[in-house]
């Protein structure tokens, strides 16, 4: 509600023009503790009125009565007026957002069967959709067409009784689907109350979405969060209404049209008065639209088939100056008794086609770019994009590597850009096409996340804040309760999150603080008594690590398990490897300069110096327990592909018994392991070395020789 409009008297569906609450509000309300009962409901029953309003001419017209602010001041003061004199409303705005959780999504059964439509991108196809409606109807029939957009969405049903809202649901098989009730009841655009002169009974079809800008920024606090982001508008959609926590699907920006009239009962026994359902479909359209729902404006009357050809063209040509995703469109018979005339197949009606637009591919527009604070403070560039089909899958993101790519590429927010999958699984910018910027994005001076100055290690930018930085905190935290971490069981990616904003756990050590905040982890949305028990009982057991896993649970970049257990046998303390120097740690087995360098440079920051201080108060690294033995002693390993346990076992196992097991390929190494679907640069570096390469089937006979059984008994 940002842009205050003047008031037509005639466009109001809710509120009379008298409501003081409609134009230039008045906010500086007088104390609740003045009202009396009476004028309390008085006061409320105003209040919920212009809000309706105030909802509809936002949320359905884009034509805000009043500013954003006033708005605020308007719902704020009625939920304090309900709350204080105990004025419940089932259909009351500050029902959307009453919040909860749901156990479960029941089922419902449908008004009436919402069928699929049958669909094709070329044009004869539609054309001969027109020939087989003719042949029904009559060779000399007059058949117009409405067309509209076909949206790119989640279809639900709404019920309406007395014109209050009462139920939705997903489409699911057609006749049954989810009850998705309170979800859809927290979008704004979706009245609580009908205006106007409605049926009894209105069951409308509709398309929950979310608009183009939402989602580009949705996505974009996604990633900054270093969550992965949707990969299109319907996905999250889709994804959001099937949420059981109603408070996660507030948060999300949804919004609806309805198209089509599932069904229409009045009594008109009762009420000679009771209005009649529309003849054509334009007519059921506008009469949705009187009723306050928000109705597509692009809906056209075509004479022939032809002129509805010719409004798919248009419509695709205004397809990216839209701000919602549609990917055809839908060509209905707009006379009612012709289509029950023409009736449905056992899935789909005999009287709509949806004539699709080709699918976007590989050149798209940069909607904004985003830099991503990772786990060990690389910042990354990424590219929010117009989600584009790409080998078959969508993007909606690519990686812009880092600062050197950027200007290399010269690319900017609104370029349009060539996309592509490197290796077919991450997807970068690889051109831009068409430039529409002055200048390459600047890239940050500044962390984004805690606003430390940003380091450069040739083409790399970091963040040196380290474990202070609130991004690389939480990923921390999420990496040392991994299973590559501690494994403690419980903390995954959200409830990570949840712990961070709710100020439980900022750092690592806050973890085993708490034990001492029971009450308040037990009061968290989701957990309660059990699970925080549950939680600190798997923490308290996570006191006394063995050190390379403690080693590797500090997320130190270039430390994984392999190198944390070569550091472990070598050094056999953490405070040996804490104080150990560069030189020092390059006579460990398969750590080089780089990776000596960046252990040094972990310990040596400041930051990291005194999380890990405070975090040795509750933790006592203990030496690794393994027993080794030397039967493989001397002997270098290296694993790529899939093999039937995971690489780290076979990793584990190879060095319990005396080898080493490395990451890369070089002239030391006796044996490169090679299981399903390997890459390709190991067996190209074996090959330029002359290392044997064994199959799993050969490192189970080498093992065998040694008296060593593998796959491991798991027993």
């Amino acid at each position: 509600m940002s842009h205050p409009a003047e008031v037509d008297d005639d466009d109001l569906r809710y509120a009379d023009p008298d409501n003081p609450y409609l134009t230039d509000p008045d906010t500086e309300f007088q104390s609740v503790e003045d009202l009396d009962a009476d004028a309390a409901a008085v006061e409320a029953d105003l209040l919920r009125t212009a809000i309706r309003e105030h909802d509809h001419r936002y949320y359905a017209r884009n034509d805000p009565l009043i500013a954003d602010r006033a708005y605020d001041a308007l719902f704020a003061r009625l939920e304090e007026v309900e709350d204080v004199f105990d004025l419940d409303a089932a259909d009351s705005p500050t029902r959307r957002v009453a919040g909860g959780t749901l156990d479960e999504l029941d089922e419902v059964e449908h008004a009436a069967p919402m069928l699929s439509i049958d669909q094709s991108g070329d044009a004869e196809d539609v054309r001969e959709f027109d020939e087989r409606v003719r042949r029904t109807l009559g060779e000399d029939a007059e058949v117009a067409y409405s067309c509209e957009p076909k949206f790119d969405g989640l279809s639900v049903e709404v019920v309406y009784e007395d014109g209050r809202y009462v139920q939705a649901a997903t489409r699911g098989d057609g006749r049954v689907g989810d009850d998705v009730t309170e979800q859809v009841r927290t979008i704004r655009s979706v009245p609580e109350r009908l205006a106007g002169d409605p049926p009894e009974t209105l069951a409308v079809r509709g398309e929950v979405f979310i608009p183009r800008d939402a989602f580009q920024e949705h996505n974009r606090e996604r990633v900054e969060a270093g969550k992965e982001p949707f990969a299109n508008p319907r996905n999250a959609a889709a994804g959001t209404l099937r949420q059981l926590d109603i408070d996660a699907v507030a948060d999300r920006p949804l919004d609806c049209f309805f198209y089509d009239v599932l069904g229409w009962e009045s009594d008109g026994d009762a009420d000679p008065n009771a209005p009649a359902q529309p003849d054509t479909h334009l007519g059921e359209l506008d009469a949705l639209r009187s009723f306050g729902l928000h109705v597509n404006d692009r809906a056209e009357l075509a004479a022939d088939i032809e002129a509805a050809i010719d409004y798919r063209d248009r419509l695709g040509a205004a397809r990216e100056d839209l701000n919602y995703e549609i990917d055809g469109v839908v060509i209905k018979v707009n006379d009612r008794a012709a289509r029950e005339a023409l009736g449905s197949k056992s899935r789909s009606y005999r009287w709509a086609f949806a004539y699709k637009f080709p699918a976007r591919h590989e050149v798209t527009t940069v909607e904004d770019v985003v830099v991503q604070v990772g786990r060990t403070g690389r910042l990354t560039p990424v590219a929010l994009l117009d989600p584009v089909d790409v080998g078959g899958v969508t993007v909606s993101r690519a990686t812009l590597h880092n600062p050197d790519e950027i200007e290399s590429l010269g690319v900017n927010v609104g370029d349009e850009v060539r996309v592509k999958r490197a290796g077919d699984v991450i997807p970068q910018v690889a051109e831009v096409v068409e430039s529409r910027s002055d200048a390459p994005y600047e890239f940050p001076d500044e962390c984004p996340v805690c606003g430390t100055a940003v380091e450069r290690d040739g083409p790399l930018a970091f963040c040196p804040n380290g474990l202070a930085c609130p991004a690389q905190a939480e990923r921390a935290v999420v990496h040392y309760a991994s299973r590559g971490g501690l494994d403690i069981e419980g903390l995954g990616e959200e409830s990570v999150e949840q712990l961070r904003e709710s100020g439980l756990v900022e750092t690592l050590p806050d973890l085993y603080r708490l034990p001492d905040r029971r009450e308040e982890l037990a009061e968290l949305e989701g957990w309660g008594a059990t699970s925080a028990d549950n939680l600190i009982r798997e923490v308290e057991a996570s006191t006394e690590p063995e050190l390379a896993e403690f080693l590797a649970a500090l997320g130190i970049h270039e430390v994984g398990a392999a190198t944390a257990r070569n550091l472990a046998r070598h050094f056999g303390t953490f405070e040996a490897v804490r104080s150990a120097s560069e030189a020092e740690l390059q006579a460990v087995d398969d750590i080089g300069e780089t990776v000596a360098r960046t252990v040094r440079d972990f310990f040596e920051t400041e930051q990291n110096a005194r999380v890990i201080d405070d975090l040795l108060q509750f933790v006592e690294p203990r030496p690794d327990d393994t027993e080794t033995g030397d039967a493989l002693d001397g002997l270098t390993f290296v694993f790529t592909g899939s093999l039937s346990t995971t690489r780290s076992e076979a990793q584990e196992l190879v060095e319990a018994h005396g080898a080493n097991a490395t990451g890369s390929v070089s002239g030391n190494t006796d044996y490169l392991v090679i299981g399903d679907s390997p890459g390709t640069s190991k067996r190209e570096d074996a090959e330029a070395n002359d290392v044997p390469e064994l199959d799993e089937e050969g490192f189970t006979d080498l093992l065998a020789e040694h008296g060593i059984e593998w796959p491991p008994d798991e027993g």
